[in-house]
């Protein structure tokens, strides 16, 4: 039997919520999802809270993960260590509140989701991503496993690809907002992308305002940084996999925009 997963890229500020909760549940039905993983770090600009993380189960996410602004809303604390389906990376200090892997009920049986951070670029320092992921599989039964990589150099995002290939059902890059055209079924039967982009405003740099994304590059005085107005788009990969053995039989890139 094929289930099939929809991965959908980094929810961008309130507009970017909105589009999401407008277009989710319709392309659900529209592409036959069985299960749904939105990357949702930035649905407050930078972070998340424990309204907005609701907004987007409500809007159709089976699963929310996080990424390097796991905590910058203070507020969602709490939140991370109270609910089961808002997951922060699990290679993070296990100091930080929530959880990085949840185990969720499908019409499939059991499914395992893991959400890690990459260590290139970034300005901490979390565990290995690679050497974590070695030591969960042996705790991990499930024959579905699901990752998302939040992680900035693509060279990291492709080599745990073909680290876990074989040994996860698929697994996804977040974080750097452009979709990237690589989308494939690796050797060895685990779905891949490097990026899935992002779900948000269109004429943006990555979701921030257009003029305050060249001030910032030109040198110049910069506030913070705010979402871009609309109209938005909503990017991700539809994983389709083979419940019996958990391997990726395809992939396909998902793209709605608003005229």
């Amino acid at each position: 039997m094929d289930f099939r997963v929809l991965a959908v890229g980094d929810v961008c500020g309130g507009v970017g919520l909105q589009y999401l909760q407008k277009r989710l549940r319709q392309l659900r039905r529209e592409l036959g999802v069985d299960f749904c993983v939105v990357n949702g770090e930035n649905a407050s600009g930078v972070g998340i809270t424990p309204r907005q993380a609701e907004q987007i189960l409500d809007a159709g996410a089976d699963v929310v993960t996080l990424g390097n602004h796991s905590y910058n809303q203070k507020v969602i604390a709490d939140y991370l260590e109270d609910s089961h389906f808002l997951l922060r990376p699990a290679n993070d200090s296990p100091l930080y509140p929530g959880r990085g892997v949840g185990v969720y009920d499908s019409k499939v049986g059991p499914i395992t989701v893991v959400n890690l951070i990459g260590r290139c670029n970034m300005a901490f320092g979390p565990d290995n991503p690679f050497l974590l992921m070695e030591r969960l599989l042996k705790q991990i039964d499930t024959k579905i496993i699901l990752v998302d990589f939040h992680a900035e150099a693509t060279s990291e995002k492709l080599a745990l690809g073909y680290h876990l290939d074989g040994k996860v059902s698929a697994l996804w890059g977040t974080h750097t907002h452009v979709p990237t055209a690589d989308d494939q079924v690796l050797p060895n039967g685990t779905g891949y992308v490097t990026d899935l982009g992002m779900t948000g405003p269109v004429r943006s740099v990555l979701g921030v305002r257009v003029e305050q994304s060249i001030t910032s590059y030109r040198g110049g005085l910069n506030s913070r940084y705010e979402t871009a107005p609309g109209p938005c788009k909503l990017e991700g990969v539809l994983f389709t996999l083979d419940s019996a053995s958990g391997r990726c039989v395809n992939t396909e890139r998902v793209m709605t925009r608003e005229q």
